[in-house]
C-alpha cells in the first residue's frame, strides 16, 4: 500500500492505494506545486510519500506559498540577532529583519549570505521588516523560515479568532479520524500541456498524391502478344526516367536513431632486410700523363700562354678573398642576426623584466613618484604614500605620525630588499636628482614642505660593481648596484639634512617639483642672469594652494644679513652624527625665492596647478651629461660643490634679455595654462604683480597629471588629464594639434618615448597602458596592454644602451613594475624625426586653415546680420513713408476745403453735414 499526493491547481488531495508510476501524473497538472514544497517532501517517479511523513506537513507547506525554508548558520545568527535559544525561544519564535541590514549582508558575504536564495522575494518585498520564524519541529524542512508577503506576516502575529461553535465540533472529532473534503470546481487554467500533446501528436507532413489512369474501353479484355524489339529502331519505345530532387515532395528527417560502433583493424605486417655476403674488393688506377712530345708542344702553344696571362690575375683575386673572409658563411643569417633583448624585430609589448614591492612595510602604500638613478644600472628610488582620503589622514594622523615616510631605493640585484631608505616628515609625492650631482635629491611633501637629502657619504655603497671571477666587458658595460653580502642583510635609513620652513612655503602638497638646469638663474623678480657657479642651485615647485614657488639653496647673505647673536646660535646648534651639513643653513628656515599665483582675472580665485614644464629644454641626461654626472659624482668624495655654496645673486651677474621666461602649467580643473613667470609692475599701485595668462584652454576632463617636452622638439608639450591626451606646439595660440577622443577609462599618467620622437606612453585607472605610435596611427592608440589590476600612478622609461631599454610603471597598490621596451618601440624608423615634424607642421597649417574659415564664417555672420537689419529698416522707412503720404494728403484736403469756403462755393453747413455724414 502506498501513500501519495495527487497535486492540481488550488488543491491537494492524499490517496492511499495509489501506483507510484501514477505520481508524475498526479504533478503534471501543477508542476509549481512540486517546487513549493521543501525538499524532502518532493516526490518522483521511483518514489513514494512513506508513512513517516505527515500528510499535515506537505499540506501546510504547500497551503502556505509565501513562506520560505531557510538555513542560518551560527555566524549569521550573531548578525541578525537571532541565535537559538537565546533570542529566538518557544515562547517567542520570531523575528523582525530590517531590509536593510540584509542589503548590507549581501554587500558584504555576495553569494555567502544565507539570505541570497531568496534575494528576489526580500528585494520584492513591499515592507520593511520581514518576518523570520524559528522553525523548532522543522515543520518546513529546515531550521527557520521566511514570510514573503505582508498578508501572512499580519496572520502569523495576529491571528484570526475562531468561533466557539468550530472548537466545539473539533472537541468532539478524534484526532486520527480523516475528515474528506470534497474538491471544489475551479476553471481549468492553462499550463502549456495542450501545446505539448499538440506537437507529439501524428500530423501528415505532406499532401497525398493521386494517380488516375485509364484507357479506351474497348482495349478492355482484348489479348495481348509481347515480342522483343530493338528499342532504339523504334520511335518512342526507350524512355529514360532519371532522378531529379522535387523541392515540393521532399522529405524532411527530424529525428533518426542510429548506432554505430567502430571496430579496430588488427593487421601484422614484418619486413627483413636481405642480408648479403660481405667481401673485400680493391680497385687500383694509373695517372694519366702527357708524354714528352705533348709537353714540348703545350709549352710552345700561344693560346695557353695567353689563356695564363688572362686569368691569374683574377685568381690571385680571388685567392686573397679567400685568405681575407670565410666564403661559406652565411649572409641571410648575419642579416637577420639576433640583438642583446628578447624577442625579435616584430614584437610589440612590453615584457615584464623585474618587479618590487616592500614585504617589510604592512602599510597599505601606493607609489607617487619614480626616477632611475642618471648612471647606475639597475638602481631606481621610488616614492611612496598612505592611501588614505584626507577626512581618513586627519583621523589617523596620530598613527601616521608612526609610521615612516620614505624613498626607497631599489637595485635589480635584490628585488626585496629595499637598498637605501630617505626619511622625511611627511609622505612625498614628488623629487628629482639634482642634475649637477646626483647624490643631492629634492623632494616635496604633501604638507607642503621641501626636503633635502646628501647621500654623498653613501655614493661608495651605491656604486659598487658586481665583480665575478674573471674581469670581462660585460661587466665593465653592465655595473649592477649590488651590496655586499655583510652589509646587505640590514637596508639603510638616511635622515633628511634640511627641510622648508612650513609657515612659508606651500600650504597644501606638493605635485611637482624641478631643478633649474645650470645655465641661468633668477631673482625674486623672475629676471634672468648667467649662473657662473656651473651647478644647479635653484627649484620650482607647484602645489595645489594655487602657488609657484621658486627655491635657492644657497644663503642669502647678501639680501638677509643675520645679526650675529644669530650666528653665534647656529655655530652652537650640534648637528647629529648620521645628518650631513651641507643644508644645515636651509633647516626650519628656507624661504621661497618668489611666489608666483595664476590668477583667474576678474575674480579672486587663482588657477590650481599640478604639472608645469619650464621652457628650458628637457632635463633628460644625454650621453654627454651623462659622463659630466659620472665625472662629478667620482670626484664627490673629495670635492663637493655643494658643501661650501656662495651667497646666491650677491654678485653683479650679467643678465640674459633672450632667454624665453614663457612656460606651460595644468591645473586640477583640466586648463592648460601658457604664462610668463616674469613679473611686471602694475601701472595704478607701482606694485610687481605676476602676468596674466597668455593661453587658457579648458581640453582635458579631468585634473592634468603630465605635462612634459618632448626630448626631440622642445617645442611640442605632452599633456594628459582626465579622459583624454593633447599635443601643443608652443607659441601657437589657437589650439591643441593633437587632441585624442575620449578613453574608455581615465587617464592617470603619461611619458615620451627617449628613443622614439613619435612614441608615448598612457597609463589608465585600469591598470593598462596605451602605447600611441603617431607614424602608424593619429586617432587611437596603436596597441593596449595591460600590466596591472589597478591604476597605473606614474611612468617612466629609461635607456641603458642602444639595445637595452627599460620602462618603470608603478600601480595604486605600491608595486613597481620592471618591462622591457622591444625593439619597435626603441629603435626609430628612417628619417621619423622628419616625418613627425613635418606631421606637426601640417597640423599647425591645418589650425591656421580653421581659424581664418572661423574668421570668415564670422564675417559672413556679421553681413547677414546687416542684410537682416537692412531689409527690417527698409520695411520701416515704407510703413513711414506711406503714413507720411496720408498726412500730406489730408492736409491737402483741408487745404482745400478752406479755399472753396473763403471764395463761397461751399457754405460751412455743408462741410459740416458733409463731415457728420462722413
Amino acid at each position: 500500500m502506498h501513500r501519495t499526493l495527487q497535486i492540481t491547481a488550488g488543491s491537494v488531495i492524499l490517496k492511499d492505494n495509489l501506483p507510484v508510476n501514477q505520481v508524475n501524473s498526479c504533478f503534471e497538472a501543477d508542476p509549481e506545486a512540486v517546487t513549493a514544497l521543501p525538499r524532502h517532501l518532493r516526490l518522483t517517479s521511483n518514489q513514494d510519500l512513506g508513512p513517516e511523513v505527515p500528510p499535515e506537513d506537505v499540506l501546510g507547506a504547500y497551503c502556505h506559498p509565501e513562506i520560505y525554508p531557510l538555513v542560518l548558520t551560527n555566524k549569521t545568527q550573531e548578525i541578525f540577532n537571532c541565535r537559538i535559544d537565546e533570542d529566538v525561544t518557544d515562547e517567542q519564535p520570531y523575528k523582525l529583519i530590517r531590509k536593510e541590514d540584509i542589503f548590507s549582508d549581501f554587500e558584504n558575504r555576495a553569494a555567502v549570505s544565507d539570505f541570497y536564495p531568496v534575494k528576489k522575494i526580500i528585494q520584492e518585498y513591499p515592507g520593511d521588516e520581514l518576518l523570520l520564524v524559528y522553525d523548532k519541529d522543522f515543520k518546513y524542512g529546515l531550521n527557520f523560515y521566511l514570510i514573503g508577503t505582508e498578508e501572512g506576516k499580519e496572520n502569523y502575529l495576529n491571528p484570526p479568532e475562531v468561533p466557539e461553535e468550530q472548537e466545539e465540533c473539533k472537541e468532539h472529532i478524534p484526532e486520527d479520524t480523516y475528515i474528506y473534503k470534497p474538491p471544489i470546481s475551479k476553471p481549468w487554467v492553462s499550463l502549456g500541456s495542450e501545446k505539448e500533446i499538440e506537437e507529439e501528436s501524428v500530423k501528415k507532413s505532406t499532401k497525398e498524391i493521386t494517380y488516375m489512369i485509364s484507357r479506351k474501353r474497348s482495349e478492355f479484355g482484348a489479348p495481348v502478344k509481347f515480342s522483343d524489339q530493338n528499342a532504339s529502331s523504334v520511335k518512342d519505345a526507350y524512355i529514360e526516367c532519371t532522378a531529379y530532387p522535387d523541392k515540393n515532395f521532399t522529405l524532411k528527417q527530424l529525428e533518426r536513431d542510429v548506432g554505430m560502433q567502430v571496430v579496430p583493424k588488427i593487421k601484422d605486417t614484418s619486413t627483413q632486410t636481405r642480408w648479403t655476403y660481405p667481401k673485400n674488393a680493391t680497385t687500383q688506377y694509373y695517372p694519366r700523363e702527357f708524354s714528352e712530345e705533348e709537353k714540348e708542344a703545350l709549352g710552345q702553344s700561344k693560346t695557353l700562354t695567353e689563356f695564363l696571362n688572362n686569368v691569374s690575375i683574377s685568381v690571385e683575386i680571388a685567392l686573397q678573398q679567400n685568405e681575407i673572409m670565410n666564403t661559406f658563411i652565411n649572409d641571410w643569417k648575419s642579416l637577420a642576426e639576433e640583438e642583446g633583448t628578447f624577442g625579435d624585430k616584430t614584437d610589440t609589448h612590453l615584457k615584464e623584466y623585474q618587479s618590487f614591492t616592500d614585504l617589510h612595510n604592512l602599510t597599505e602604500k601606493m607609489i607617487t613618484c619614480v626616477s632611475w638613478h642618471p648612471f647606475i644600472y639597475g638602481l631606481i628610488a621610488v616614492s611612496v604614500a598612505v592611501r588614505l582620503s584626507f577626512e581618513e589622514r586627519v583621523h589617523f594622523s596620530g598613527k601616521l605620525l608612526l609610521q615612516p615616510s620614505l624613498i626607497l631605493f631599489w637595485s635589480f640585484s635584490d628585488p626585496i630588499q629595499p637598498q637605501l631608505m630617505l626619511e622625511s616628515p611627511d609622505d612625498i609625492f614628488c623629487f628629482q636628482f639634482c642634475p649637477s650631482d646626483p647624490n643631492i635629491i629634492a623632494g616635496g611633501c604633501i604638507n607642503g614642505q621641501i626636503v633635502m637629502w646628501d647621500i654623498t657619504a653613501h655614493a661608495d655603497r651605491i656604486e659598487n660593481i658586481k665583480a665575478g671571477g674573471s674581469r670581462s666587458k660585460n661587466v665593465t658595460l653592465k655595473p649592477m648596484f649590488l651590496l655586499e653580502p655583510e652589509t646587505n642583510t640590514e637596508a639603510m635609513y638616511i635622515r633628511h639634512c634640511a627641510v622648508s620652513s612650513i609657515e612659508n612655503g606651500h600650504r597644501k602638497a606638493i605635485t611637482d617639483i624641478h631643478w633649474l638646469p645650470d645655465t641661468f638663474e633668477i631673482n625674486r623678480l623672475g629676471s634672468v642672469f648667467e649662473n657662473r657657479s656651473g651647478i644647479s642651485c635653484q627649484l620650482v615647485t607647484c602645489s595645489a594652494d594655487c602657488t609657484i614657488c621658486f627655491w635657492d639653496i644657497r644663503p642669502q647673505k647678501a639680501l638677509t644679513p643675520q645679526p650675529p647673536t644669530e650666528k653665534k646660535k647656529e655655530e652652537s646648534i650640534e648637528v647629529p652624527f648620521d645628518v650631513p651639513s651641507t643644508f644645515l643653513h636651509l633647516n626650519l628656515s628656507w624661504k621661497p625665492l618668489s611666489k608666483i599665483r595664476l590668477s583667474k582675472g576678474e575674480t579672486t580665485l587663482d588657477h590650481c596647478p599640478t604639472k608645469l614644464s619650464l621652457s628650458e629644454g628637457s632635463l633628460l641626461y644625454k650621453a654627454q651629461d651623462k659622463m659630466l654626472a659620472q665625472s662629478k659624482a667620482m670626484k664627490a668624495g673629495e670635492m663637493n660643490p655643494y658643501q661650501n655654496l656662495e651667497g646666491g645673486l650677491g654678485n653683479h651677474l650679467k643678465p640674459i634679455d633672450d632667454f624665453c621666461t614663457k612656460f606651460f602649467v595644468g591645473t586640477e580643473e583640466g586648463e592648460v595654462i601658457y604664462t610668463d613667470w616674469k613679473m611686471e609692475r602694475d601701472p595704478e599701485t607701482g606694485r610687481f604683480m605676476t602676468k596674466k595668462p597668455l593661453s587658457l584652454y579648458t581640453v582635458h576632463d579631468g585634473g592634468v597629471h603630465t605635462v612634459q617636452r618632448s626630448p626631440f622638439y622642445k617645442d611640442i608639450i605632452l599633456t594628459v588629464g582626465g579622459w583624454n591626451v593633447a599635443i601643443w606646439k608652443e607659441g601657437i595660440m589657437t589650439g591643441p594639434l593633437l587632441q585624442s577622443s575620449c578613453a574608455p577609462k581615465r587617464y592617470t599618467s603619461g611619458h615620451w618615448s627617449l628613443t622614439r620622437p613619435g612614441v608615448f606612453y598612457i597609463g589608465r585607472e585600469d591598470g593598462y597602458i596605451d602605447i600611441w605610435d603617431l607614424l602608424e596611427k593619429t586617432h587611437e592608440p596603436a596597441q593596449s596592454q595591460n600590466i596591472c589590476i589597478t591604476m597605473i600612478t606614474y611612468i617612466k622609461p629609461w635607456t641603458f644602451s642602444a639595445k637595452q631599454q627599460f620602462i618603470a610603471i608603478a600601480d595604486y597598490y605600491g608595486t613597481l613594475h620592471i618591462l622591457e621596451i622591444p625593439w619597435t618601440l626603441s629603435h626609430p624608423s628612417t628619417n621619423e624625426v622628419s616625418s613627425i615634424s613635418h606631421y606637426f607642421e601640417r597640423e599647425v597649417k591645418h589650425l591656421e586653415y580653421v581659424e581664418q574659415r572661423k574668421k570668415i564664417r564670422e564675417e559672413e555672420k556679421k553681413e547677414m546680420e546687416m542684410e537682416k537689419k537692412k531689409v527690417e529698416t527698409y520695411q520701416k522707412s515704407k510703413e513711414q513713408l506711406e503714413a507720411k503720404l496720408k498726412m500730406d494728403y489730408e492736409s491737402y484736403l483741408e487745404l482745400e476745403k478752406n479755399i472753396l469756403i473763403n471764395l463761397g462755393l461751399i457754405k460751412v453747413e455743408e462741410t459740416m453735414s458733409n463731415m457728420e455724414m462722413i
